[in-house]
């Protein structure tokens, strides 16, 4: 009685007799062409399924001939390449994958194989990348659990998926997959970095809020800042934290907003500032909520008809209002009927000042902010 896929790879990974096969055409023999007939092709027809050492096109009449070990063929079409090595090969010695996927691009073919009956790497020889990022599947005929071989050796290579386009949109569907987990798994710590680094807001206030919520008090933004900050530094999450907060900074030299628009002013953090120049003329100042209210107080000097323009600057709570009441800690600004909220961090100071600026047409490099 003809053993099914699962009792076959069940009897390898007990045995693991294959492992003293010393050649490919014993590999092909004892592996590859069992596997390949458990999942529904006639290994005994070469010219219409199953095509051993398939010749590949030569681009030039002078080239040497070409072959991959296996073509499987559906109505005179390949369809699957599948390169074979040796038991015991590894298959990142060499140009081995090189050779595969410049054999399947240049037949057009889909989907491709390479292995050494043990270790099987499915490609999708068509897809943009270097070949490592065209890889989307690894079986491991000794390492994984037999019925998830089964499933996968079916989901991309039984003749029905083969021919019917399900085992290409089987490979397509788990190498968008595999993309999308990369790429999170890429930007998780860049987007924690980032939150991190800019002080973001909507952190700040789900702090300041888990704070009051355990003790009855609600810091202030500022304080927050402060403890993200702090937090960054002694976990070290990234170098670009280290270069934000100026680490290799000892004295009290003052420094300026110059590199602002690549640390997003997150290097303002446990600074004081002692001026800042606008439009060339410079004036004295001893805290971030003086900056703020100056630079504020310049634009209702320079722009009293459109100053209510304010009012339209908003995070995830606005910065200014005519009704004190929808800010924490609000200031008005010269009897104008418009608060000004002061209960903010040094970095939302911070951008605070340029968002203005920039809101009656001034550029960033209008303003020069200098702290220590």
């Amino acid at each position: 009685m003809e053993l099914s896929l699962l009792e076959w790879v069940k009897g390898v990974q007990k045995n693991k007799n294959l492992l003293s096969l010393d050649d490919e055409a014993k590999t092909k023999q004892s592996i590859i062409l069992p596997i390949l007939f458990k999942l529904g092709w006639n290994i005994f027809d070469a010219l219409n399924e199953v095509c051993p050492e398939y010749r590949i096109k030569a681009k030039r009449t002078e080239d040497s001939v070409k072959k991959v070990d296996y073509s499987l063929r559906y109505q005179d079409q390949n369809r699957v390449f599948l390169e074979v090595k040796k038991v015991g090969i590894d298959l990142e010695i060499g140009d081995h994958q090189i050779q595969l996927l410049n054999y399947s691009f240049r037949e057009g073919v889909e989907l491709a194989i390479l292995t050494n009956g043990i270790s099987w790497w499915f490609y999708l020889p068509l897809r943009p990348g270097g070949w490592e990022q065209r890889r989307f599947y690894t079986i491991e005929l000794f390492d994984q659990d037999p019925e998830e071989i089964v499933r996968k050796f079916s989901d991309f290579l039984s003749k029905d998926n083969v021919i019917t386009g399900k085992a290409k949109e089987n490979a397509e569907k788990l190498f968008t997959s595999n993309q999308k987990e990369s790429l999170i798994k890429q930007n998780l710590p860049k987007a924690w970095n980032k939150i991190i680094e800019e002080s973001n807001e909507t952190l700040i206030d789900l702090i300041a809020d888990t704070t009051a919520k355990l003790c009855g008090y609600k810091p202030d933004d500022e304080v927050v800042e402060k403890f993200i900050a702090q937090f960054a530094n002694q976990k070290e999450y990234s170098n670009a934290i280290n270069l934000t907060t100026d680490q290799s900074y000892k004295g009290k030299v003052p420094r300026s907003q110059s590199l602002q628009n690549t640390i997003y002013g997150s290097n303002v953090t446990n600074t004081q500032p002692s001026s800042y120049i606008f439009l060339g003329k410079s004036y004295r100042v001893k805290k971030w909520k003086e900056v703020l209210i100056k630079i504020t107080i310049n634009m209702l000097t320079l722009h009293p008809d459109q100053f209510s323009k304010v009012l339209t600057l908003s995070g995830r709570k606005p910065y200014f209002s005519k009704n004190p009441e929808e800010l924490r800690n609000s200031e008005e600004i010269n009897r104008t009927g418009i608060f000004i909220e002061t209960n903010m961090s040094a970095v939302q100071k911070f951008k605070l000042s340029y968002a203005i600026i920039e809101l009656f047409g001034y550029s960033e490099s209008d303003l020069v902010i200098n702290y220590q």
